[in-house]
């Protein structure tokens, strides 16, 4: 059977989005609301980075009638499952997460715990009460070879971190879950994401915080490491596309354009319009080299493409940095 690539083709219209106040999560999560669905949100509101901007995100979301908020934290079964038993839920979309490459090395239970028990979790409770749809965030970080672009079908079996290792544990066990019992199944590995509200702990919202400050920004390696940053409204419009009926599918939402570090940090000198001090730090092991989507099976089976132009995007993301500098400020930055 064929079915449409319009993302506004998806009739469901109760939408359980874990991670809503995380920075993928909220801008699915307003395009949701937008659409006039109805959004239950879940977050734990972790610390990872300030809460204030998660916060921030939150109070956005709130003021639509349709949104719902529950505090629950997805590794916690018992209260995961009252939110199923208090809701009609007709599918759900997991963007909970606890996310970076390098801080998993430090940490790697806390990501075992939400990024494979709590998408767990979520299958037992999907299977339970009958939701027919699962679209899963996943990574890039997974692609571990030098072939690329990166294909869906690349080697990923060889993880770097215990942050892309638990991610393809969160992907196999939806596998099980999709033979075993039905469940349809999108794996969405996301290329580099970057914007507005972006991660303060990402590359981007560093450097801008130190550029403006005057003081270096630290680069791990020479700057020559290629990443196929994409624009956070593309990733958006790309996964709630992926609510469509595919079976078991894993899909790439990537930009197809990789770009050296060296180049972002030129065009943030531009439009910032300040010089970046640089302090090198020796490339971390688990940091991957470089990256780059292959996205034809994006086009093919959800119809969508990258809109955002990097120079854009980055454009945009100075432009919300410098309006919301007062609040950005007050902000507990992590180095």
């Amino acid at each position: 059977m064929k079915h449409s690539t319009s993302k506004r083709n998806y009739q469901g219209k109760n939408i359980l989005v874990t991670g809503c106040a995380g920075f993928i999560g909220w801008k699915v999560s307003h395009l949701l609301l937008e659409m006039n669905k109805n959004v239950i949100g879940i977050d734990n509101m972790n610390n990872y980075y300030d809460p204030a901007l998660k916060k921030w995100r939150l109070n956005i979301l709130k003021k639509y009638p349709n949104f719902k908020f529950c505090k629950v934290d997805i590794g916690n079964y018992k209260k995961t499952k009252k939110i199923f038993a208090d809701n009609k839920i007709d599918a759900v979309i997991n963007l909970a997460a606890r996310a970076g490459v390098r801080a998993s090395v430090e940490d790697p239970w806390v990501y075992l715990d939400t990024n494979t028990k709590g998408t767990l979790n979520l299958l037992e409770c999907c299977k339970d009460h009958k939701v027919k749809k699962f679209v899963l965030a996943s990574t890039s970080s997974l692609y571990a070879s030098l072939d690329m672009p990166f294909k869906e079908v690349s080697k990923s079996d060889t993880p770097l971190a215990p942050y892309s290792a638990t991610k393809k544990g969160a992907e196999v066990l939806c596998y099980a879950y999709h033979y075993l019992y039905g469940l349809d199944v999108t794996v969405l590995r996301y290329f580099t994401v970057y914007g507005p509200a972006g991660r303060p702990d990402m590359s981007i919202f560093k450097f801008l915080k130190n550029m403006e400050a005057g003081k270096p920004i630290p680069l791990f390696g020479d700057g020559s490491h290629t990443r196929d940053f994409t624009y956070i409204d593309d990733i958006a419009d790309g996964t709630i596309r992926a609510l469509k009926p595919v079976g078991y599918e894993i899909i790439n939402l990537g930009s197809d354009h990789p770009v050296q570090l060296n180049y972002v940090i030129g065009l943030l000198e531009k439009y910032l319009g300040k010089k970046a001090k640089i302090r090198r730090f020796k490339l971390h092991p688990a940091d991957v080299t470089a990256t780059w989507a292959h996205i034809e099976k994006a086009k093919k089976m959800l119809g969508w493409e990258p809109k955002m132009p990097l120079e854009q995007g980055v454009e945009n993301t100075v432009n919300w940095f410098l309006e919301n500098k007062k609040f950005l400020k007050s902000l507990k930055w992590k180095d």
